[in-house]
């Protein structure tokens, strides 16, 4: 008899994002999707991409604890402007200063992915930046913006894939994934490393 190949462990998303749900989906994949609940306050002195290296680490071995034998994807991402660490707004006055500040001015945001085999401990992890210039954007422009296209759940207070995109004057990064919150071509590194069937 032919020999039989073993079947996957299952995929989880420690993640309750619709974005990087999303973002699974369109290679394919349809994780079981896992909310996590963790502190996700930075540390005293703790740099942006360490931050968010922590937190996607930390989101995969809260999962595992649920799912103990299962490849558990995590991700977490940190916008950072001049050295400081810019939080997702929650309101939006926040999103609005946010986005002044970043008013004419290059952005950093980086987004830490975890691929965590929860049978075996093997743990896979990167940090991905991807650099935003803003345009110049006026007091009315950020106001018709944070109206139409409320994006207090997102790091710079913006949704990349949506209205957001407007204002930019350009991006550089390796994967345009990676900005709307899930590095897809590191991602699918690791999971090669894990022999999961993608094609």
């Amino acid at each position: 008899m032919p020999p039989t190949t073993p079947k996957p462990l299952p995929l989880i998303l420690a993640s309750g994002s619709s974005y990087r749900r999303l973002l699974l989906e369109k290679i394919g994949l349809h994780p079981h999707c896992h909310a996590t609940n963790i502190d996700e306050s930075p540390l005293l002195n703790e740099a942006a991409p360490a931050l968010a290296r922590r937190l996607s680490i930390s989101k995969a071995l809260s999962a595992a604890k649920l799912f103990p034998s299962a490849l558990i994807v995590a991700s977490d991402q940190c916008a950072e402007l001049d050295g400081q660490i810019l939080g997702k707004p929650g309101t939006k006055a926040r999103a609005q200063s946010q986005l002044s500040k970043c008013s004419g001015r290059e952005a950093l945001f980086h987004t830490g992915v975890c691929l965590l085999n929860s049978q075996t401990g093997k743990q896979y992890t990167s940090v991905e930046t991807v650099a935003v210039a803003f345009r110049t954007l006026s007091p009315s422009e950020i106001e018709r913006y944070t109206s139409r296209e409320p994006a207090l759940d997102c790091a710079g207070s913006f949704k990349a894939e949506g209205l957001g995109i407007s204002l930019f004057r350009h991006i550089h990064s390796d994967d345009p994934n990676t900005l709307i919150g899930l590095p897809l071509i590191r991602l699918i590194d690791f999971l090669k490393e894990e022999d999961y069937p993608l094609l």
